[in-house]
């Protein structure tokens, strides 16, 4: 059994969505049905931060993932901490994650187009090399297809409703898929 540990805020955590329907819970589902022997624990925290996430990332390793989803950086976004400091944050967070046996796969977010135009260069190029700084697989962009649009939002849009996770889940599917793969061949040598 390969364990995955979700871990971020609201968009993982299901915020506003039914019982069952989050993130992690639709991403299950979706493993189930493809008979991946894997299980998911949910560490999304609505509201969390980089540094929040930092405080709990060990915590949350000791149920000795074999893989991070690390999806942080948008209410830090909103908030308008400095990117230097997002980075820094993430940086100890993913190596933790690796420290502890964990791969990572590094959700990437981008902010609301209110910021400048150096804020949001500043953190698309954070999420790319941070990537290739650590040989992560990358997500760049977690609410892509999702944000600003009402069929896929809930009221607020920006939180994925049940439709905009399926979508989410559709588009992130293929790396997981190869970051278990990549996790069994390890295991086999």
């Amino acid at each position: 059994m390969i364990t995955i540990l979700a871990f971020g805020d609201s968009l993982t955590a299901g915020f506003g969505l039914p019982s069952g329907l989050s993130f992690a819970d639709q991403l299950q589902h979706r493993l189930d049905n493809l008979q991946e022997n894997a299980c998911i624990v949910n560490a999304g925290i609505s509201g969390d931060t980089t540094s929040g996430g930092l405080s709990r990332i060990d915590r949350a390793l000791e149920v000795d993932p074999d893989l991070v989803i690390l999806e942080l950086g948008a209410n830090d976004a909103i908030l308008g901490t400095l990117p230097e400091r997002v980075r820094q944050n993430l940086e100890v967070m993913i190596t933790r994650s690796r420290a502890s046996g964990a791969g990572v796969l590094l959700a990437g977010i981008k902010p609301p187009m209110a910021f400048s135009r150096g804020y949001l260069k500043a953190y698309a190029e954070m999420f790319q090399d941070l990537a290739e700084r650590y040989g992560l697989s990358l997500y760049p962009d977690f609410l892509q297809g999702v944000l600003n649009q009402p069929e896929m939002t809930l009221p607020d849009g920006i939180h994925p409703n049940v439709k905009g996770v399926a979508h989410i889940v559709d588009n992130i599917l293929p790396l997981v898929l190869q970051c278990l793969k990549d996790i069994r061949q390890s295991r086999s040598r």
